[in-house]
């Protein structure tokens, strides 16, 4: 009876150090796997350097967009007449404002477009481009006027 009551105690003991140490490595992996945050911009202008104008009157309405721009692929000119912003998730992108001002957004990085001032982008890369855009706008105002009269070089 003694022996039987001293190996319950032994296998109980094992278990329970088993236990701690597997609940030792949970905690551990836990502790590694922890929420990050990286604030990838904070601006009050464009990418061109430019202030962002005021936000609307009114009731705001959010819309998120996803584009894929093959390689080699440009966008025709237009402009924003609302306040956007995005992130590239791939590829490379050069946005081409009508004055000639070029700025070229690299994967990973994140971007606020210009608003009101005409501009466009081209993919001169090798890969397709993925970008997200986040726009802050109001029913019934697009999210971008084209320029069709404006020829692409």
């Amino acid at each position: 009876m003694y022996r039987l009551m001293a190996a319950i105690l032994v296998i109980g003991g094992a278990m329970a150090v088993m236990t701690a140490c597997k609940r030792s490595n949970v905690e551990e992996n836990t502790a590694a796997q922890s929420v990050q945050s990286t604030e990838l911009i904070r601006t009050s202008q464009s990418w061109d350097g430019e202030e962002l104008p005021d936000y609307l009157q009114g009731k705001p309405e959010v819309v998120a967009v996803k584009y894929e721009i093959p390689a080699g692929q440009k966008l025709g000119w237009h402009y924003h007449p609302v306040m956007n912003h995005g992130i590239l998730v791939q590829g490379e992108l050069t946005i081409v404002g009508q004055d000639g001002k070029e700025k070229v957004v690299h994967e990973g990085e994140a971007i606020v477009e210009m608003v009101n001032t005409v501009h466009h982008g081209e993919n001169r890369g090798t890969k397709p481009v993925v970008l997200y855009m986040f726009y802050l706008t109001q029913k019934d105002i697009p999210l971008s006027v084209q320029q069709p009269d404006i020829p692409l070089d």
